[in-house]
């Protein structure tokens, strides 16, 4: 993997979140987890890169993120579908999901992990955080489909910090 510049990234940011999927991992290399996740943001706000991932509470990743000053967003190839379909139906509490999906965890930095697998991944560090509620959405049609059971999802907006691609 090489460091590029988010100037120099060249991706439909639409597809490689809604379509591609990601792993947002957050820990270290000796204790981490990751979870699969297809909704999230990236832009620019506050004079910086940013992305902006969704976490619901009861994730194991969540503890993870709420420890950490940092995680990351890893993408994959189509090759992978499998894998990040088990990172995102499996629980870290209960089974070593890299093991059981096949990929290989590493630190492209201290204080981080991703994927040696992944074909792109970014350093995020958190900047920003709020729980989504109830009041504040302006279509309430959203709620029954995506919040039936009051699970609303914490919001973290992060300073994109390093990307490194394949």
């Amino acid at each position: 993997m090489k460091e590029i510049s988010v100037d120099n990234l060249n991706e439909n940011i639409i597809n490689l979140i809604g379509k591609d999927w990601t792993l947002i991992t957050a820990g270290n290399i000796d204790k981490y987890n990751t979870m699969t996740a297809s909704w999230g943001c990236m832009g620019f706000l506050w004079g910086k890169p940013v992305a902006t991932i969704f976490v619901r509470p009861q994730r194991y990743t969540f503890e993870f993120i709420e420890q950490s000053e940092v995680f990351t967003l890893s993408f994959f190839n189509e090759e992978y579908r499998k894998a990040l379909s088990l990172c995102g139906t499996k629980s870290g509490r209960d089974t070593d999901k890299a093991k059981e999906a096949g990929i290989t965890p590493y630190a492209p930095t201290e204080g981080c992990v991703a994927f040696e697998e992944a074909r792109l991944v970014f350093k995020c560090r958190k900047l920003y955080k709020s729980l989504l509620t109830e009041e504040s959405f302006i279509d309430k049609s959203i709620l029954p489909k995506w919040y039936k059971d009051g699970d609303l999802h914490y919001m973290y907006v992060a300073e994109i910090e390093n990307i490194w691609e394949e």
